[in-house]
């Protein structure tokens, strides 16, 4: 069964830090480029980053750049997400997602062809 799975979100102070996971079941992540989004309440999903599977990162937010970054552990089949000096501004639910095209990445939803359940970071103090 092929499935993407989140993990690691939670609640977290402003200034903090959280890392996600992405884990892969089904299929091998390293033949993918792997999208993070996220979507605030009554908001669109946004598109924040993307690393190929050649290991080069696109930003979509410039309001992450800095403080967000991805890495990836192909013996491990996983996605992080390490977000830093975190603020309100990012609770929202974050998803990761996998396009085959594994050597280009886009924030277009469309071009991805699986996508985990998401998980909820909430930023509070």
């Amino acid at each position: 069964q092929v499935q993407l799975v989140e993990s690691g979100g939670g609640l977290a102070q402003p200034g903090g830090s959280l890392r996600l996971s992405c884990a892969a079941s089904g299929f091998s992540l390293e033949d993918y480029a792997i999208g993070w989004f996220r979507q605030a309440p009554g908001k669109e999903r946004e598109g924040i980053l993307c690393i190929t599977s050649r290991y080069v990162t696109t930003y979509y937010a410039d309001s992450v750049k800095g403080r967000f970054t991805v890495s990836r552990d192909n013996a491990k089949n996983t996605v992080y997400l390490q977000m830093n000096s975190l603020k309100p501004d990012d609770t929202a639910v974050y998803y990761c997602a996998a396009d085959g095209r594994s050597y280009y990445c886009s924030e277009q939803t469309y071009f991805y062809d699986y996508w985990g359940q998401g998980t909820q970071v909430t930023v509070s103090s």
